[in-house]
């Protein structure tokens, strides 16, 4: 209780000046920068299937390391566990910083307004997009952990035919805008690539963030749209996906054609 205390106040029960915001700011900081390093990372992978379908199935299967765990994707159940737990330490250090109530709420939007401050604006669109990742973020992970068998169709399967496309549209707005802010906000905050002039360092920081965010919802976009594409295509030829390989129930969509 006393921790909580201190970390909202910034002040020991002693009077003395208290480490432990900072030491939590520096916590954030390391989550978030991981995170959006991971997300970065793990776009490029999924843009694959922009080149074949083959290539998508190669890259997935090398990510599962099969010469350490030959045939088991535990390695993606593993990755994909370590990534929730960061995600769930750097959401709880964050919360700290959200408005605890409806009035606080209101001061902090009134405040907003009347400085018209963009940099300001950009933490709103923080606090919603991480509230809304939270949810999203979460169906995605356990997703990822519990069915942990990458390939296109598969991925295609749960688009096209299992409802998927929409949550993933709107978790991939969130993590775009969300993470672009944060990768900004962090370079602001330690005062990465400013150079000689903070002012001009600030703006050429921005023009970086907006071209992230304008290249990651394109690859993201053309991605989803090519997964999209490739279920209703399975669909179609009443291609068959194999169960153990499925997140939820797609195989009754489908019928085994032998031929």
């Amino acid at each position: 209780m006393l921790d909580a205390i201190e970390s909202l106040t910034g002040v020991q029960t002693d009077g003395r000046k208290s480490r432990l915001p900072a030491k939590l700011d520096y916590i954030q900081s390391v989550t978030g920068g991981l995170l959006a390093l991971f997300m970065v990372g793990h776009m490029i992978f999924i843009s694959t299937i922009l080149i074949s379908k083959e290539f998508f199935n190669m890259i997935a299967k090398f990510m599962e390391l099969p010469f350490i765990f030959s045939d088991n994707p535990m390695m993606v159940s593993i990755v994909g566990g370590m990534v929730l737990l960061i995600f769930i330490i750097h959401a709880g250090v964050a919360l700290r910083k959200f408005p605890s109530n409806y009035r606080q709420y209101k001061v902090s939007i009134t405040h907003a307004h009347m400085m018209d401050h963009p940099d300001t604006k950009m933490w709103f669109i923080q606090v919603f997009t991480g509230f809304a990742m939270f949810f999203l973020g979460s169906v995605h992970l356990y997703i990822i952990i519990t069915h942990p068998v990458i390939t296109a169709d598969v991925s295609a399967g749960r688009m096209a035919l299992e409802w998927m496309a929409p949550l993933y549209l709107l978790l991939l707005l969130a993590v775009e805008f969300h993470g672009a802010i944060g990768l900004y906000r962090l370079a602001l905050k330690w005062g990465w690539f400013l150079g000689d002039t903070p002012k001009k360092g600030r703006k050429k920081l921005k023009f970086y963030k907006h071209v992230l965010t304008v290249f990651m919802l394109t690859l993201g976009i053309l991605s989803l749209a090519a997964f999209i594409k490739i279920g209703l295509e399975n669909k179609s030829l009443e291609k068959p996906i194999d169960k153990t390989h499925t997140s939820c129930v797609t195989t009754t969509y489908f019928k085994v054609v032998l031929s």
